[in-house]
């Protein structure tokens, strides 16, 4: 195992940590396809066990008996060690989750191999906030949901922030992202799935009702707060459906919404 002592900030292996944003992992030009942090070794576990690639490994001492043994595999990966204060001079923040691994970011999986064994899928619209992706990545790992499929404008899924929250699952999950509605909708209507958009509307279907009889294969749409679903998710859905609400309330958040629904809709 390639034990690296941290003596100075200027060893070119710590590039991908030093206060790099996740916008800038993604871009760096080399490895193709750049790169996204997994932080602590329960969600480190969970990439490798994905079959993703490391590159490196960043660490306090007290975390090698934790994190060596997930690196057997991959004895050539250099594992950084230093004091925590100089680890938070290098990434900016404090290390306190253990350890932080640079992995390869894979490959993504076109959307008709993602679903073709899946009877529940979630698609994600636009939502833009890295915390409620994370959520609901944790909700559908928790309630049975079999992939997630992504629009072109909704936030990465690998951005450190989504990974964290999502306790690693985000890399246990089948996802990719999906084209423009236009090209989506055939897509998905041709797999057999009908479409469920989740949002206020006079002619909605409370969800209660609709689980009594959900369809076999079902795709369920999640917006982003505040602007909700697109017209062009809207006119995709074949239903819209409500959570019933109380005390003058008419929402939830998206990632509690999105729990409450899987929950109902759970095969």
């Amino acid at each position: 195992m390639q034990i690296v002592p941290i003596e100075n900030l200027d060893l070119p292996g710590l590039a991908d940590y030093s206060r790099l944003t996740d916008v800038a992992l993604r871009r760096v030009s080399e490895p193709a396809g750049g790169l996204y942090i997994a932080e602590s070794s329960k969600v480190i576990t969970r990439a490798l066990a994905a079959g993703h690639r490391p590159r490196s490994v960043l660490l306090q001492q007290q975390w090698l008996p934790d994190v060596l043994p997930l690196l057997a595999d991959w004895p050539d990966v250099p594992v950084y060690v230093g004091a925590a204060s100089v680890l938070e001079r290098l990434t900016g923040y404090n290390l306190h989750r253990g350890a932080l691994a640079a992995m390869h970011r894979p490959d993504l999986a076109p959307v008709h191999e993602v679903i073709r064994d899946a009877r529940r899928i979630v698609i994600l619209e636009d939502i833009v906030d890295h915390t409620n992706v994370g959520a609901i990545f944790r909700s559908v790992a928790g309630l049975g949901a079999d992939a997630v499929l992504i629009t072109p404008r909704c936030a990465d899924p690998l951005y450190r922030r989504s990974v964290r929250v999502s306790m690693g699952t985000v890399l246990q999950v089948p996802w990719t992202r999906l084209p423009e509605w236009s090209e989506a909708a055939p897509m998905l209507h041709g797999a057999g799935f009908h479409l469920a958009a989740l949002a206020l509307s006079d002619d909605a279907v409370s969800l209660p009702q609709f689980a009594g009889n959900a369809p076999e294969r079902l795709a369920l749409i999640l917006g982003a707060e505040g602007d909700g679903l697109s017209t062009q998710a809207l006119s995709a859905a074949d239903t819209v459906v409500t959570i019933p609400m109380l005390h003058g309330v008419d929402s939830l958040n998206v990632a509690s919404a999105s729990a409450v629904a899987l929950y109902a809709l759970r095969v």
